[in-house]
């Protein structure tokens, strides 16, 4: 299959004029836009409070090859391996520059120069490296270190803690150094050279990653290695269209550039430091949100890669979990009991956004971090992420935040949560945000029930103000005003209402589904986030409106900036690049809308709906409740396939099909098609969990 044929492979002969669309690279620990002085490393912030940003870090391998003589360029991002390739093809020789992250050994980058000889010519061949590296750092004071087995050294320290008293990450790097020119001889028909780049925050960890890259080059596993890991995550899980060449692509783009920003799934260091809207080759001072962790990470990022990889998933609970103290401090600084997550954090777990009205009144943070960890409960029933992982300690935290947070009010017999920012920005200092409202609401009573299931005494006030919170409904207009005092017809900025209906799952009539959707998607701004069309576009498939979904998820690819499916924050190109939000809730459009998945208590429901023009959706490697099943959606029918079972800890499972009442087991390796329609697939057993307590 040639390149153009393959849908996995973005190529182009030219680079695009806004470097800013240039590929990002990154492993879960490193980050690196192609061709760019600085990268980025997970967990390295330079700043105090609001002027906390990713530090930049200087990297070795922004190396451009030339060749003295003519020649053809090619480049290609091939997102079956994460390997960025420049060709230059001339008369004498093919050269071919390789870059990648590696995604088996997280500390290491690597560059790789393929030299071929093309023709009769036996005369030496020489290729240039142009290189405008410097060690330095105007985050990072950088110091030379003694060189370590032929690899040059720097290390230093940021130059300001996150917070007063807080430790100052230090970064060592040990590159290979590159020489001006490479040459091939006059009796050599081809050569290669590795090039390795190590990252660390010490000195120790820095030196035997080095050694690692060193015996993988002698043993010629440096790429391999590294090729064997991407493969993995391909093979876990995949989702294809036929019918649309334009969505194939961006879906591989988009579960590509999101699966890059997550750790690998054998990484056991847990120090993964969470998905910032433009990724780890993104947010230095001043860029694309400082890099900080917000909503992004839990609602439009997470649950794409959640169905997939409990692993992953579990990593980004894990590091809510490592901020549990900053949420104690921000709490407490509010004069609110519990846990407040930042509106931005980093590492700590603080709140480093740089205007305070967002920390202080965004405070839905608190109910999307606990959604991320009841639909993980949901998917896995992995009890362990909330008894030794600590991860009770977030959902009670938020519930006492809500009790705290919440005012009685007399009048109405309800209780309100006044002051806040809603998910649209356009409006703060508003009181009874409909989607804040809704998320607390589902957030306490999932504390509940994680107290049932984990026998532990719930304090009666989350329950009681669970069941009287208010849920702004007008009665008239039979539809949800974004909060008190909303005016219908005020302009809105993005997605924030109708995500009552997905994901927060509020129960309505479709009267009264349909009545948000058309009451905020004319209001909506054409020029608002990326992410928000992929709501609307789920809302109406809900409804059996495929066209009108499609309709609104096309806007989307306005956003997506050509050649290498690199997405922008607007539609005209501005604001955050590698926009990893937008990819999550288009990618969501496709899990959760043509499916109609829904992650519920006891199953995980489905209602499929395919557009016009798309004639099959595979989704592959699926996972629910420890077994992977692959999905094949075609116009008039579904066809499941249950994977052979590598987990121990399965449960046995069966699709139950509302409309008919059939009821299927569903057996390994066996093929179960039935006629579209909704249903479910639930345990066989449904008393049965899967994970002792």
């Amino acid at each position: 299959m040639s390149n153009d044929e393959d849908p996995y492979i973005f190529s182009t002969d030219t680079l695009p004029s806004d470097r800013r669309f240039l590929p990002p690279l990154a492993n879960g620990l490193l980050g690196w836009r192609v061709y760019n002085d600085i990268m980025h490393m997970g967990g390295v912030y330079n700043g105090e409070g609001g002027s906390c940003h990713r530090a930049d870090v200087p990297c070795p391998l922004n190396v451009k090859v030339e060749m003295d003589e003519p020649a053809q360029h090619t480049y290609s991002l091939d997102t079956h391996t994460g390997i960025f390739t420049h060709s230059l093809s001339s008369a004498r020789a093919k050269v071919s520059q390789s870059l990648y992250s590696h995604r088996y050994k997280p500390n290491l980058m690597v560059m790789e120069i393929l030299l071929v000889r093309e023709g009769t010519s036996e005369e030496p061949i020489t290729v240039n490296l142009l290189s405008s590296f410097t060690p330095q750092s105007k985050d990072i004071v950088f110091e030379s270190g003694p060189d370590y087995k032929g690899g040059s050294h720097i290390q230093g320290k940021v130059t300001t803690a996150e917070f007063p008293g807080g430790s100052c990450p230090t970064v060592h790097l040990i590159w290979t150094p590159k020489p001006p020119s490479l040459t091939l001889l006059q009796e050599q028909r081809q050569a290669r050279w590795a090039f390795i780049l190590v990252a660390a925050n010490s000195l120790e960890t820095a030196e035997a990653n080095y050694d690692e890259g060193l015996d993988l080059i002698a043993t010629g596993d440096l790429r391999p290695s590294h090729e064997k890991a991407w493969k993995e995550l391909w093979l876990e899980s995949t989702a294809e269209v036929t019918g649309s060449e334009t969505l194939c692509k961006a879906l591989i783009g988009c579960l590509f550039y999101l699966l890059s920003a997550f750790p690998s799934i054998h990484d056991t260091s847990s120090s993964f430091g969470g998905v910032s809207p433009g990724g780890l080759s993104n947010g230095g001072d001043g860029q694309d949100y400082w890099g900080h962790i917000f909503w992004d990470q839990d609602i439009w990022m997470y649950p794409g890669i959640a169905l997939f990889y409990p692993k992953l998933a579990r990593s980004v609970l894990e590091y809510r979990v490592g901020t549990i103290d900053g949420a104690k401090d921000n709490a407490q600084k509010q004069g609110f009991k519990g846990l407040k997550f930042a509106w931005e954090s980093a590492v700590s777990g603080r709140e480093v956004c740089p205007e305070d009205i967002y920390g202080q009144q965004e405070i839905h943070i608190n109910g999307d971090v606990t959604l991320a960890f009841q639909h993980y409960l949901h998917l896995t029933e992995d009890v362990s992420m909330f008894a030794e992982g600590r991860g009770s300690e977030v959902i009670y935290g938020v519930a006492d935040y809500w009790v705290s947070r919440a005012s009685w009010n007399p009048e109405d017999k309800k209780y309100h949560l006044l002051g806040v920012m809603p998910p649209d920005e356009y409006y703060y200092n508003v009181d009874n945000s409909v989607y804040t409202n809704t998320v607390a609401k589902f957030s306490l009573q999932f504390a509940v029930d994680l107290a049932d299931l984990l026998q532990h005494p719930a304090p009666k006030e989350w329950q009681e103000v669970a069941q009287n919170l208010k849920i702004p409904f007008d009665e008239e207009a039979q539809y949800h005003p974004e909060f008190d005092g909303y005016v219908k017809g005020h302009p809105v900025k993005q997605a924030d209402t109708v995500m009552l209906g997905y994901p927060l799952g509020l129960p309505m009539t479709p009267e009264i589904r349909r009545n948000d959707l058309e009451a905020y998607e004319p209001v909506t701004d054409p020029n608002g986030p990326a992410m928000t069309w992929g709501m609307f576009a789920i809302g109406w498939l809900e409804l059996g409106e495929a066209e009108k979904a499609q309709h609104l998820l096309d806007k989307c690819y306005k956003n997506i900036q050509g050649p290498f499916q690199v997405w922008s924050e607007s539609s005209d190109g501005s604001g955050a690049v590698n926009f990893l939000t937008g990819m999550g809730g288009f990618l969501q459009a496709v899990l959760f809308g043509y499916t109609g998945f829904r992650v519920q208590k006891e199953c995980l429901a489905f209602s499929p709906l395919l557009p016009g023009d798309i004639s099959e959706l595979c989704v592959r490697g699926v996972n629910y409740l420890g077994s992977q099943m692959d999905w094949l959606l075609r116009k008039d029918e579904v066809c499941i396939v249950l994977r052979e079972k590598a987990n121990t800890k399965s449960c046995d499972l069966q699709v139950v099909l509302h409309a008919s009442g059939s009821k299927i087991p569903l057996t390994p390796g066996k093929a179960v098609t039935f006629p579209r329609e909704s249903g479910c697939v639930c345990k066989l057993t449904p008393a049965y969990s899967c994970w002792p307590l």
